[in-house]
């Protein structure tokens, strides 16, 4: 069965309530792909009614790579941010896909009760400012220098004692940790420009260290972080306008991240199926070549000879002369 057949079985599904038959239909659909961002949206939705929330996210964070401007992604990735009481989470997610549908009531709506969430945590909680931090010594200038030109030690994974999770927005990467009840003065938060120092230390509790070399580089004195009922949230003042994605250098990839697109920008154009036989790349250069090599430019038709090549390159593409 084709991807859209089942995309089509899966919405039908929803007047039945039947949402595990429906989250079936949507993971068949991904596997025999080609995976959609409305694939993923779709599911993301199903596991909301599910209670799956945290599936949720993961699958809107999915439909949103594949396409950052389908709304309907950011709409249940704000939903079920809200779920979780990841509240500033949900509010990024939810005012960046209003832009992608404009005059969607749903939106403001959700807004309007993220607002008043984070209005009442930031009623319950003080908020810390870290200041600019002092110069680096020379023993943690070589302890930066020795990380850089060694490996890392591959070691067994534990659960951490606090989940965590992060997002981007164009100047800055919110780190959320998920730790409730914790007193202000029992969290300690400092800023490298490359590294991010979190301690939480409740007494008669485990203590929690979380210190990774961040994906890149930030700005310390701008960053911050709050202590809330429910979380820690740390916000990361970015040096570098680009997409993080992962919170660990070690994760960084070796290609250059992308810059940050923002809904200003044009969107890409999606591809669509075609019949038409591949175009031999090389031979058609060959041929226009061959066709400017017997020509001669002189005045303004040399300074129009790339405008001559190009069109004569769309002439050959779309089956001209």
């Amino acid at each position: 069965m084709a991807a859209s057949d089942l995309e089509s079985e899966a919405k039908e599904a929803f007047d039945d309530d039947t949402f595990k038959l429906i989250a079936e239909f949507y993971t068949e659909a991904i596997d025999d792909g080609p995976a959609t961002a409305n694939l993923y949206a779709g599911r993301a939705e199903v596991h909301i009614k599910l209670g799956n929330y945290t599936e949720a996210v993961a699958d809107a964070n999915q439909a949103i790579e594949l396409d950052p401007t389908v709304h309907e992604a950011y709409y249940w990735k704000g939903a079920a941010c809200m779920k979780l009481e990841e509240y500033q989470t949900a509010k990024a997610a939810l005012k960046l896909g209003s832009s992608y549908a404009s005059g969607d009531p749903r939106f403001t709506r959700r807004l309007k009760e993220c607002e008043e969430r984070i209005a009442e945590e930031a009623n319950q909680a003080p908020v810390k400012n870290v200041e600019a931090p002092v110069a680096a010594t020379v023993e943690d200038k070589e302890n930066v220098a020795n990380m850089e030109n060694t490996q890392p030690v591959v070691e067994p994974p534990s659960k951490p004692k606090y989940r965590h999770d992060f997002y981007n927005s164009s100047t800055e990467v919110v780190l959320t940790i998920f730790a409730k009840g914790v007193p202000a003065d029992c969290v300690v938060v400092d800023f490298g420009k490359q590294m991010l120092s979190v301690s939480i230390e409740v007494p008669g509790e485990e203590p929690y260290h979380f210190q990774p070399r961040l994906f890149s580089k930030i700005i310390p004195e701008k960053c911050k972080y709050l202590v809330l009922s429910t979380k820690v949230e740390i916000h990361l003042a970015k040096a570098e306008q680009v997409t993080w994605t992962t919170l660990d250098y070690s994760g960084r990839p070796k290609a250059l991240p992308q810059k940050i697109s923002t809904p200003a920008e044009t969107a890409p154009r999606p591809s669509y199926p075609s019949s038409k036989s591949k175009k031999d790349w090389d031979k058609l250069e060959a041929e226009v070549k061959k066709e400017e090599k017997d020509e001669k430019f002189d005045g303004d038709a040399a300074l129009n000879n790339s405008s001559v090549t190009s069109t004569r390159m769309l002439m050959k593409i779309c089956g001209g002369p």
